[in-house]
């Protein structure tokens, strides 16, 4: 079985805050990236298109929170950051 990708790696370089923040935005962004694995089957987030990031905002988690939905937003925006993207 292939290793999963390293988010924690991958948000490294943008990643500024507390460290509580910091944290915060890994775990989301390994539950993005969990979600849209599942859904996709596309592990790395530079295999990533919008369509899979809007997805799980307007879908996965419409269960959740307007507070937790608004830090997931902040997470997917650290993650176009860091692929270079103009997704928002």
């Amino acid at each position: 079985m292939n290793k999963p990708y390293d988010m924690e790696l991958f948000l490294t370089g943008v990643l500024t805050g507390s460290h509580a923040s910091r944290q915060r935005h890994i775990r989301q962004a390994k539950a993005i990236q969990a979600a849209i694995s599942e859904r996709w089957q596309r592990d790395s987030p530079w295999t990533w298109q919008r369509k899979h990031v809007l997805w799980f905002l307007n879908y996965s988690i419409t269960h959740k929170t307007e507070a937790t939905r608004y830090y997931y937003g902040l997470t997917t925006k650290l993650i176009a950051l860091r692929l270079g993207k103009s997704w928002f």
